[in-house]
């Protein structure tokens, strides 16, 4: 059966868009999924210091506005990462956070960081599912009564794009259940490009690269690259922090093997945030300033096409199959990196990244029960 999802474009004229975000949460059923004097989790992702494409606060307080007009308890929270940056642990993820704007005069809610202090306030949720027994979930988020995952959706190095579903999946897990859905992701040094700078070395938050002596057989780009990064597998979380911080491109994941079985275990980890509160959770994806990376990088690239809108819907799987699909109906940018590339026209995201098949976390999605890729697109 195919699933509502609603739409606001971000045209207006005498009518503000914040009155028209409150419209869409309305008309998606933010009152029948807030309960009431319940605690309701607004799941965001505050950005990385220096990165300027996450959702802005002031587009945030609608939102909260709507939940606490329903009678629930707002509050806004994310979990800590794995990767050497400024969300790492509570104080640096707040102090980002503020210096982002997310203070409560702007969003209306107070923070709460989801995995405590150092992200390893969790609880261990039971699903029994292919790859994961246990889904490790950040507290905060686990104990809440209703959940708003509320998603800047962008293209991802991993999973393809970055949506509802790794909003919830990934990014309500805590710093044990992030390093459970990497653990197979491990990055492979390609000898022919590695100059031995050091750059993947320093940026690692696991001590997991070091430099080693060239071996005579290993190829080399050029004369004076005579170290070698080499990646202690039995340290490595496969965060792939490292990929994106090479200058020379020299780090890679077997893609086929690896990110398969990445996004399963972040679609399985979705279905374990979920878990009894199937019927009180509400997501909400934001197609603005569409980047053709996470926001967890400290800066971000120019959009690949045109800001679309905003969508709504209490079915995960459909909102993130009507976003890739409103994604690839628009003219690219040629001012983007995708530029002219041939593939632009039909699929964005393999433009970017050819070799991720970003369709199987819906695919999986979908045989778990998590929602339909089948949906019926209402215009607010």
């Amino acid at each position: 059966m195919a699933s509502r999802v609603f739409f606001i474009d971000l045209r207006v004229s005498n009518q503000s868009l914040l009155d028209r975000i409150r419209q869409l949460v309305e008309a998606a059923g933010i009152v029948e999924t807030t309960k009431k004097r319940g605690l309701s989790a607004i799941k965001l992702h505050f950005g990385e210091r220096g990165n300027t494409a996450f959702i802005r606060p002031l587009l945030i307080r609608p939102i909260v506005d709507a939940v606490r007009a329903a009678g629930g308890k707002p509050f806004l929270t994310d979990a800590s990462t794995l990767y050497v940056g400024t969300r790492g642990n509570a104080v640096d993820h707040l102090e980002t956070a503020l210096l982002n704007g997310f203070g409560y005069t702007a969003a209306g809610a107070p923070l709460v960081m989801a995995d405590g202090l150092d992200g390893r306030d969790e609880v261990a949720v039971p699903i029994g599912l292919k790859n994961c027994d246990v889904a490790y979930v950040a507290s905060a988020v686990a104990r809440a009564d209703g959940l708003v995952s509320v998603a800047h959706f962008k293209l991802h190095e991993a999973a393809g794009f970055g949506g509802a579903i790794k909003n919830v999946g990934m990014g309500s897990a805590s710093r044990k259940g992030k390093m459970a859905q990497h653990s197979e992701v491990a990055p492979e040094v390609m000898a022919e490009k590695c100059i031995g700078c050091g750059v993947c070395r320093d940026q690692c938050a696991h001590d997991a690269i070091r430099l080693v002596e060239r071996p005579a057989s290993a190829p080399r780009p050029h004369d004076k690259a005579l170290q070698l990064a080499e990646i202690d597998q039995e340290k490595c979380v496969g965060c792939a922090g490292c990929i994106h911080a090479c200058p020379q491109g020299a780090l890679g994941i077997n893609w086929e093997r690896d990110l398969p079985r990445f996004m399963e275990r972040m679609v399985e980890y979705t279905v374990g945030t979920l878990k009894g509160k199937e019927d009180r959770s509400l997501f909400v994806n934001f197609l603005t300033q569409i980047s053709p990376a996470c926001d967890c990088y400290p800066y971000s690239d120019a959009p690949i096409v045109p800001d679309i809108g905003i969508l709504a819907s209490r079915d995960p799987v459909a909102i993130d199959q009507a976003s890739v699909d409103l994604l690839n109906a628009q003219p690219a940018l040629q001012s983007s990196c995708i530029g002219d590339h041939p593939e632009a026209s039909r699929d964005k995201v393999r433009a970017v990244y050819r070799k991720i098949d970003w369709q199987h976390q819906l695919q999986y999605g979908e045989s778990l029960g998590l929602g339909s890729r089948a949906y019926g697109l209402v215009k607010i």
